[in-house]
């Protein structure tokens, strides 16, 4: 099979297309023929320094969003059959490798993936709307009615995070560039933050969640946001004991949340994007052989919502 690899840790003329062998699912695993996969931008950061594998490291097989057909299924798999169309989260935080026209699975790590999706769509949403889903559902219990403010709303994990709090009933507050105001509108937001004109902490009050993806002095000017009782969920980096200490001082809390992989948060989210009700923005695509120039797109800071790689078929931005 092809598959992008890495002549060593770098920028993106490292990453080049090469034959390697398809790899053979294991017990409770099923081989993916993969359709598309999406590009984040951890993908850029362990490209760029090995990650969680360190410098010292191989490099490691990027990629973790995929779409695609189940080839094969191991020993003790009940929940797909060759020929099912699958998307989800591979592996994650450990290298999956869906950069790549075949991968293997966790079975429990996928989601059917539903009828009206298209492949590229589908690969945009695993682990992005899963980090939207485990922040605002599992870490911060949003309910009808309280008030979410989303950093980057228009970002791959924002655009989510916006539709996510909307479908839970939400009123929701976005920040964003004033050029991407009417998309972010377009999400279901009540409104939208120029955070280059504005100071969000003054113009966003009383705030129930925030969903912090940017990091650096947004976490503590957050938390200037929050009602007592509120709380910042840090996407960006981990929460650093000061942070927690002024949280607690002034009656709030800041947590850090990484991503996990989560069959039954899958389903909700294939629920959600079957209904219409998440919608990923497509910024692009390219094929794996121009894996290089996508990664430099999302390292430019200036995309609105994914960049997903495909097997086969139409390119760029």
């Amino acid at each position: 099979m092809l598959a992008v690899t890495q002549t060593g840790f770098g920028g993106p003329e490292v990453l080049r297309v090469t034959e390697t062998a398809r790899p053979e699912p294991g017990p409770a695993e099923v081989l993916v023929r993969v359709h598309a996969a999406a590009v984040n931008p951890t993908d850029v950061w362990h490209r760029a320094t090995g990650g969680l594998a360190g410098t010292g490291g191989p490099p490691v097989p990027l990629g973790w969003d995929l779409s695609g057909t189940v080839e094969a299924v191991g020993i003790g798999v009940t929940l797909f059959r060759p020929g099912d169309e699958v998307f989800g989260m591979p592996r994650h935080p450990v290298p999956a490798g869906a950069y790549a026209e075949y991968a293997t699975s966790p079975s429990r790590h996928l989601a059917h993936k539903p009828a009206g999706l298209d492949h590229v769509r589908a690969a945009a949403l695993p682990l992005a709307a899963l980090t939207a889903r485990q922040a605002l559902v599992d870490t911060a219990d949003v309910r009808p009615g309280q008030r979410v403010l989303v950093h980057a709303a228009a970002g791959g994990v924002g655009h989510l995070a916006v539709q996510i709090a909307k479908a839970r009933g939400a009123y929701v507050i976005g920040t964003a560039s004033a050029a991407k105001h009417g998309f972010v509108r377009s999400l279901g937001a009540d409104e939208v933050i120029d955070y280059r004109t504005t100071d969000f902490v003054t113009a966003a009050t009383d705030i129930d969640v925030v969903v912090d993806t940017v990091g650096g002095e947004y976490g503590p000017r957050s938390l200037r946001t929050l009602r007592p009782g509120g709380i910042v969920v840090s996407l960006a980096s981990p929460a650093e004991a000061a942070l927690a200490g002024e949280a607690e001082r002034l009656g709030v809390r800041a947590v850090f949340m990484a991503v996990e992989a989560d069959h039954a948060g899958m389903a909700e989210i294939a629920a959600l994007a079957a209904d219409g009700r998440l919608r990923p923005h497509i910024a692009g695509t390219f094929p794996l052989a121009e894996a290089g120039k996508a990664h430099e797109l999302s390292a430019s800071g200036r995309t609105v919502g994914k960049i997903v790689l495909t097997t086969s078929g139409p390119t760029g931005p």
